[in-house]
């Protein structure tokens, strides 16, 4: 529950002395949104099964829910029956799973959030023209692997600052950067730090790779964050974005801050003595899992949430080609 103007809440005075603030933006990106609805509809218009390799995204009861509906999840394509229809995850896969779901003749629809396909076609491109490409990233993750495997001979991974030390490339003029697009924005700039004083002439990429979703719910968290007493994060555990948000906070000032899936994974424990809450979303994280939080929140003597605005978000993505192909003829044969 959020502010609502109207007849004034007669509160007690342990309820007047808390507060919490509404992160804004959170939740859902334009790139979640369209590959959660890329799946959707593939259900609608073909039909159970519909295939997806990877969860379509990082949160486990959008994939539970979409699994109630038909979908059916793999890890890798030879788990999917040749000839059936396949959805390729947001988070975007290498050249080698395209060549490898032709092979066995599968009908592929490819969700890979365009973000992510762009830092994509920024690694071939450097590699087209002979660089070095040090991508900053987490080793196993889904769009790590996909990025890397544009370009395997050219790129190699670097996880933190740690790592600079060890980095060997063939000629020091010739070292480009990208990055993974949910990291923590200061971490990977203090990543590219450390690389540029190895690497003074280090390339960096045409554009921002870390997305602008990202970024907009990192700087929600540090505006919510400085002396709150404790942060919650809404969203799964192996959502890069998500985590980070957690660390975000506590670097800009929260008292504590944990990441939970919904609202049944808060402990009691943590709101003994807390006043100020300040709640936010991970980018794949369904509205309705947040106002479970709030509503937990508000069992509890909180007040309704105020929301806290540090960006406007209205960026749309279309379909994928491929969807968008077979729509338009399911619409004009239902027309004929």
């Amino acid at each position: 529950m959020s502010t609502d103007l109207g007849t004034p809440q007669i509160l007690s005075p342990d309820e007047a002395e808390k507060a919490v603030l509404l992160a804004a933006p959170r939740g859902y990106c334009a790139g979640v949104d369209r590959a959660v609805v890329t799946v959707e509809k593939a259900l609608d218009l073909y039909g159970a099964p519909v295939y997806v390799r990877k969860q379509i995204v990082h949160n486990k009861h959008v994939v539970a829910n979409l699994e109630s509906r038909g979908a059916i999840f793999v890890e890798e394509l030879d788990e999917v029956p040749e000839g059936q229809t396949v959805v390729f995850s947001a988070h975007g896969v290498s050249p080698e799973v395209h060549a490898q779901a032709a092979v066995r003749s599968l009908k592929t629809i490819d969700a890979t959030c365009p973000l992510v396909t762009k830092v994509h076609h920024e690694a071939k491109r450097f590699a087209d023209d002979d660089f070095d490409i040090l991508l900053i990233g987490h080793e196993g993750h889904e769009e790590v692997e996909g990025t890397a495997g544009e370009a395997p001979d050219h790129i190699q991974l670097v996880q933190s600052p740690d790592d600079v030390a060890g980095i060997v490339v063939r000629d020091p003029a010739k070292v480009a950067w990208l990055s993974q697009t949910t990291l923590s924005v200061d971490e990977t700039m203090a990543t590219v730090d450390a690389i540029r004083q190895r690497f003074p002439l280090l390339l960096d990429p045409p554009s921002d790779d870390i997305c602008y979703a990202t970024q907009n719910r990192q700087l929600a968290v540090k505006e919510i964050s400085p002396d709150t007493d404790l942060v919650i994060v809404v969203g799964s555990g192996n959502s890069s974005n998500s985590v980070r948000l957690v660390e975000v906070a506590l670097e800009a000032g929260a008292h504590a801050a944990y990441r939970v899936d919904d609202a049944s994974e808060i402990q009691e424990a943590w709101l003994e003595g807390v006043r100020t809450v300040s709640v936010t979303s991970g980018a794949s994280v369904p509205e309705d899992l947040v106002d479970g939080v709030l509503s937990f929140l508000s069992e509890r003597g909180y007040p309704d949430a105020r929301a806290v605005h540090s960006a406007e978000e209205s960026l749309i993505f279309s379909l994928p080609k491929e969807l968008r192909r077979d729509l338009k003829a399911a619409a004009a044969a239902a027309r004929a």
